[in-house]
């Protein structure tokens, strides 16, 4: 497994100690909007704040959408196949694209939890911004991997921040939560890697038709998998596929689709009360056998035992609410 790190220099001093100041006022703007563990949508559109108390017992899995994920206080570690990217409050972590991955927090305590700033990305919005500033496509440049680390900077936390006090003020939100979010997409763009979230959003690009094609295996995960028909509604020759494909999630389009099915299947099984069997058909496995191999080398039980302990889970009673640190200064 490998760890994504980036060498780069330190910053100075005082400015360090004024960036750290920035992300303890998020953090306490994060605290003060939710009481409770979990993943919380906000009135804010494509904005959510996430807490946790205690690091995780177990690796959660999910299809993650593009978005920007700034933590304000603890760590976690992100799990894309055999890569690792872990992350505190110094780096943010961006895909730039749906990516099947797994994930832990790794530091967290009821005193002080595990607190996350994410916004979903627009590729749309990121393409008129783009265009706006007259940035030129390079279709010939190779896709690269749509998940990535970068250090935090201040104008993005104090955009962050900006946009967190709108939570305060639903009257001018609907008025400036648009100019925060452009100012971040902007703040994303002139990152040290934002030619990575450039890419996606550049009509025609390589990295750009891979995204449709995963727009298209996202909305069409249980059907056979025709490689050469997909490479072609891509433009793009099945051996161009095959390599821009990997650079940019880490596998094969047949190995995205086998995650998709997967964790569909286990959503179902959570949620429903699908058998086994079934569960497998309606994500597109013909042999029970092999769904049920497939499943438990995933997610290291066999279907039917995970999906009843998945079920408990979701029957116990929600844990009380951990105390709320004191908000930072504002």
């Amino acid at each position: 497994m490998t760890l994504e790190t980036h060498g780069s220099h330190d910053a100075p001093a005082s400015a360090a100690s004024s960036s750290s100041l920035r992300i303890d006022e998020l953090a306490g703007l994060l605290a003060r909007n939710t009481q409770r563990d979990g993943i919380w949508p906000t009135a804010i559109p494509g904005l959510s704040v996430i807490r946790f108390s205690a690091p995780s017992e177990e690796i959660a899995h999910a299809l993650h959408q593009p978005a920007v994920c700034i933590i304000a206080q603890g760590a976690k570690r992100v799990m894309l196949r055999d890569e690792v990217y872990g992350y505190d409050a110094s780096r943010f972590l961006v895909f730039s694209v749906d990516l099947p991955i797994s994930a832990q927090i790794t530091e967290a305590t009821r005193e002080a939890p595990y607190l996350c700033f994410r916004l979903d990305l627009d590729p749309q919005a990121i393409s008129q911004l783009l265009l706006q500033a007259g940035h030129a496509a390079s279709s010939r440049a190779p896709a690269e991997r749509g998940l990535y680390l970068s250090r935090v900077t201040e104008p993005m936390v104090d955009a962050a921040i900006r946009l967190m006090k709108l939570l305060d003020a639903p009257d001018e939100a609907a008025h400036l939560a648009p100019l925060a979010v452009q100012e971040l997409h902007f703040r994303l763009l002139r990152s040290e890697q934002g030619a990575r979230l450039a890419s996606i959003a550049q009509s025609d690009s390589h990295a750009h038709r891979i995204a449709r094609v995963i727009a298209w295996l996202k909305a069409h995960f249980s059907q056979p998998l025709d490689l050469e028909a997909l490479a072609r509604s891509a433009h793009m020759s099945t051996s161009s596929l095959h390599f821009h494909f990997r650079n940019v999630t880490s596998m094969s389009p047949l190995q995205y689709q086998k995650l998709l099915r997967l964790q569909e299947a286990r959503r179902l099984l959570a949620a429903e009360t699908t058998e086994v069997a079934d569960a497998g058909y309606r994500v597109g496995y013909e042999s029970p056998s092999q769904f049920s191999r497939e499943y438990s080398r995933l997610f290291g039980l066999p279907p039917s035992r995970d999906a009843q302990r998945l079920r408990m889970q979701l029957s116990a009673p929600a844990p009380a609410p951990a105390p709320a640190p004191a908000l930072a200064a504002a």
